[in-house]
């Protein structure tokens, strides 16, 4: 019999060994997931004794993960803004550069306008759909996406984060004109697929193998969802609403001339962790 921490030991060891960067972290992660504890509870058991099933399993996960699957993918959970998310291979896992995006949603409602109505396209996993109806309860949220299978993952967060009261997810597509009846919103949010299409294939291996391409292409030039989307959606923001992007590396300057070319009143950039122009904010 071994105990927890043998079998994290020699996880952490065999991902070190073949390169992952994370893989004291990432270990953790697959060992606490077979062993159905959280973290923490792993952590506290360290010195118990398991069984072979636990281990097999770990052995399993480190395989998938070595063949280049992500964390996320194996476990099915990850967390966004301190929530847990489900993910499936239907939805890209949510990054820590998107949670700028809610950040920047609550510098925009904060103190001004909590009973807002807020749109999220593209809205994939519904993580940001999550964060914000968590940060700011008296929201009301519409969370749209074309793919039935990300919807279902969406849904099932929502009622996850104990939302579907203020939350109701619509099929549809962000590059075309909204559905009828859908009303109209203070903040509509987006992190649409932005990635040039001849960069899909010098993507990492774990991102171009395993998550949705079409989450990830952004077109010939990455800006396809940004044209559509102020083209089609425009229309329904509220006098004063606010248009707010994720953008890729290198893309706020475009955006933001898209949007002031498109009527928009302001335009503002915010950076994320890292330092990169991750967020434009348009303002009618």
């Amino acid at each position: 019999m071994k105990t927890y921490n043998d079998i994290y030991l020699s996880a952490r060891n065999t991902l070190r060994r073949h390169g992952v960067e994370a893989y004291a972290l990432e270990a953790r992660i697959l060992v606490s997931c077979a062993a159905e504890k959280s973290v923490q509870e792993l952590l506290k058991d360290l010195n118990l004794y398991t069984t072979p099933q636990v281990e097999a399993t770990v052995t399993d996960y480190i395989a998938r993960r070595l063949q280049g699957e992500p964390v996320a993918y194996i476990t099915g959970i990850w967390e966004f803004y301190g929530l847990p998310m489900r993910v499936t291979s239907d939805v890209l896992i949510p990054r820590p550069d998107t949670e700028t995006l809610v950040d920047a949603v609550k510098e925009v409602l904060v103190g001004y306008k909590m009973d807002a109505r807020v749109l999220d396209l593209c809205c994939g996993s519904g993580c940001i759909t999550c964060a914000v109806g968590h940060e700011l309860p008296a929201t009301k949220l519409v969370a749209v996406d074309l793919s039935a299978s990300a919807l279902e993952v969406c849904r099932e967060n929502v009622g996850l984060n104990r939302l579907n009261s203020r939350v109701i997810c619509v099929q549809a597509d962000a590059t075309a004109s909204p559905p009828l009846g859908i009303g109209t919103f203070d903040v509509i949010v987006s992190n649409p697929p932005y990635i040039p299409s001849a960069e899909i294939s010098s993507l990492d291996r774990s991102v171009r193998d395993y998550e949705p391409v079409w989450a990830l292409d952004g077109g010939a030039d990455g800006l396809r969802f940004y044209k559509a989307i102020i083209k089609y959606w425009k229309s329904l923001l509220r006098p004063d609403g606010v248009l707010i992007f994720e953008v890729g590396e290198g893309q706020a300057d475009d955006v933001c001339e898209m949007l002031m070319a498109a009527g928009f009143n302001s335009t503002a950039v915010r950076r994320d962790a890292r330092g990169v122009e991750r967020v434009v904010i348009g303002r009618i």
